[in-house]
């Protein structure tokens, strides 16, 4: 069998890694050469080496504004939603009525559109605002806490399936262990629980690390970056500079490779750190 399998794969992997190479591949690679070019098509370009990227840091501050801007959020909303996933989560775990109903409710957000939520909560936010003669747009502190309510109302449920999962797979014998030796409520879940759903940790780490940091349609369907882009974040920077200055697409396509790279290194450090907990529990 292993002899057929090496005979036969690369016959049978050829049509996935085409498919990969032109959607991924080369989309890819053409745009780390655009990121090095001047440019208004792409396909009449002038090389100018690194001055996108020096412009890019340099020429407003826009860029490293919304790189500060998101990784604030990215912490708070990182936190927050985890925590309250898994209180959820422990709590949907016990035996009380209607728990399939609450866990229903509290993943529908997360089949909503961004665009639609950023509206809809721009809504809601508003008309408390407005009491205080304001709007979500007033103040880049609205927009920032704005951000966080709308994320956490979306993922919460999500991230709360993912933990009910690795919790409802905890073995009950060790639990039962825990309690002979007279573990308490508290080391039962610091030296039981959380040991056993690392892989349910690493997941919600990993996508909610990686949603809040490139977030877009929600950032700019609920603030839009206002005021003076206070609360625009790194990928509605990257489309603003893009689509929004004639001759600056190079430097909204480096902005776009130094994104790529940053979400890569950071989803690439987190899993590396959860995965050596995993192995040290």
């Amino acid at each position: 069998m292993d002899k057929v399998i090496k005979k036969w794969f690369p016959l049978f992997a050829l049509p996935t890694f085409v498919a990969f190479s032109i959607a991924f591949l080369f989309p890819f690679f053409m745009g780390l050469y655009l990121s090095f070019c001047k440019f208004k098509v792409v396909t009449n370009t002038t090389f100018v080496w690194f001055d996108n990227y020096v412009k890019a840091f340099t020429a407003n501050g826009d860029f490293l504004n919304a790189l500060w801007f998101t990784t604030k959020f990215t912490i708070v909303s990182v936190i927050s939603i985890n925590i309250i996933a898994f209180i959820f989560a422990m709590l949907l775990t016990k035996s009380l009525k209607g728990t399939n109903v609450f866990r229903t409710i509290f993943f529908m957000p997360n089949l909503i559109g961004g665009i639609v939520l950023g509206y809809i909560w721009s809504m809601m936010i508003n008309g408390v605002l407005l009491t205080w003669q304001s709007t979500i747009t007033t103040d880049a502190k609205y927009g920032f806490w704005g951000l966080v309510i709308l994320m956490n109302w979306q993922m919460i449920g999500y991230m709360m399936i993912i933990y009910i999962s690795g919790i409802q797979n905890i073995s009950p014998d060790l639990l039962e262990a825990a309690e002979i030796d007279g573990a308490n409520g508290w080391q039962k879940l610091i030296h039981v629980t959380l040991p056993q759903i690392m892989p349910s940790i690493t997941i919600c780490l990993f996508l909610t690390l990686t949603n809040s940091f490139r977030l877009f349609d929600q950032n700019y369907a609920l603030t839009a970056g206002a005021p003076g882009k206070q609360t625009q974040m790194l990928a509605l920077d990257i489309y603003t500079t893009f689509y929004g200055r004639v001759g600056w697409q190079g430097v909204g396509q480096a902005k776009a490779v130094i994104f790529s790279i940053l979400v890569a290194a950071i989803a690439l450090t987190q899993l590396y750190l959860t995965r050596s907990k995993e192995v040290e529990n």
